[in-house]
């Protein structure tokens, strides 16, 4: 509030800008000013691996451990019924057919560990087991904590300890 009115209109048009001009990667859901995203383009990445994620933030939390070298898969949140958030409201569809199309040797689960993360992550677990290798990051990082606070060491260690989904 206590701005100059210019300075904030400037602040207000680059908010605008950028909602216009930022979309979702027709891929893996990751927010992209292109129709691809940059890693889906990346030729250096693991075509085998996919990360499964929230939201792009966690992608990003886990970009900058600079561990994780295959793709990312973006679902758009997590299962909560008590939200009204059901499986058909996120990109599990497009998952699935992403790794049936593609040959995708193994699926990591990269969910928060909450209630929501796990029955998301179970739901995954389940639908995907039959296509491929389904695994999910280690509890190196608290329960209720968010993907996008931890810090990198703690990413890349849970990433590293990730186990397969019984």
């Amino acid at each position: 509030m206590r701005q100059p009115e210019e300075k904030v209109k400037t602040f207000a048009n680059a908010l605008l800008s950028a909602k216009s001009k930022v979309g979702q990667c027709k891929t893996c859901f990751h927010l992209s000013a292109e129709s691809e995203c940059e890693i889906c383009r990346n030729d250096s990445r693991d075509r085998e691996q996919i990360c499964v994620v929230a939201d792009s933030r966690d992608l990003l939390a886990l970009e900058r451990t600079r561990e994780f070298k295959g793709l990312y898969h973006v679902l758009g949140g997590l299962i909560s019924p008590m939200d009204g958030i059901g499986p058909e409201m996120l990109q599990i569809t497009s998952l699935i057919k992403r790794v049936d199309k593609n040959s995708i040797q193994e699926v990591i689960l990269a969910l928060t560990p909450s209630v929501e993360g796990d029955t998301t992550s179970l739901y995954l677990a389940k639908l995907l087991k039959p296509f491929t290798k389904v695994s999910r990051i280690a509890y190196g990082l608290p329960v209720g904590s968010e993907l996008e606070y931890a810090d990198e060491v703690t990413l890349s260690r849970a990433l590293e300890g990730r186990q397969n989904m019984e």
